[in-house]
């Protein structure tokens, strides 16, 4: 009940066109996952970037620095709607955006971030939900008077 309630507490955001969900894995522990995964929840870099439906990953590494947890930028991986963006902390060869594009034109966009400090069952975890920031929402934000 409390996790539907907060999907749709996201999915009612001002302006909100779409639902995104992060995961964060390989980080020391899951309180580390859970700060880097508000860090990249919290940019507007980021929710902009999905708003124009831009697979722009190197917004998702600048979150990733900016939350101030360790991560390790050469073991760094992203995937964007279970596509392979990122990996050892640069493109895959090879790396094609369009699928990448096409996924991010839905309502819910899925992201994973591995930033490389631990592996398996010793490694640090944390989902966080959030929503784009649109030209609703500002258009909502700038003529609302109080």
């Amino acid at each position: 009940v409390m996790r539907d309630l907060a999907h749709q507490i996201v999915r009612d955001g001002e302006g909100a066109s779409k639902f995104i969900t992060i995961n964060v894995t390989g980080a020391n522990d899951d309180g580390a996952a859970k700060v880097i995964g508000l860090a990249i929840a919290n940019s507007p870099l980021v929710k902009t970037a999905i708003a124009g439906e831009d697979p722009n990953w190197g917004r998702i590494v600048m979150a990733v620095g900016k939350a101030g947890e360790a991560a390790d930028r050469d073991k760094l991986a992203i995937r964007i709607g279970g596509i392979q963006i990122a990996k050892n902390g640069e493109a895959i060869e090879g790396y094609e955006e369009t699928p990448v594009a096409k996924h991010m034109q839905g309502e819910e966009v899925d992201i994973e971030v591995d930033v490389g400090m631990r592996d398996g069952s010793k490694c640090g975890t944390a989902t966080v939900w959030t929503c784009d920031l649109t030209h609703d929402y500002i258009r909502i934000n700038a003529d609302y008077r109080s």
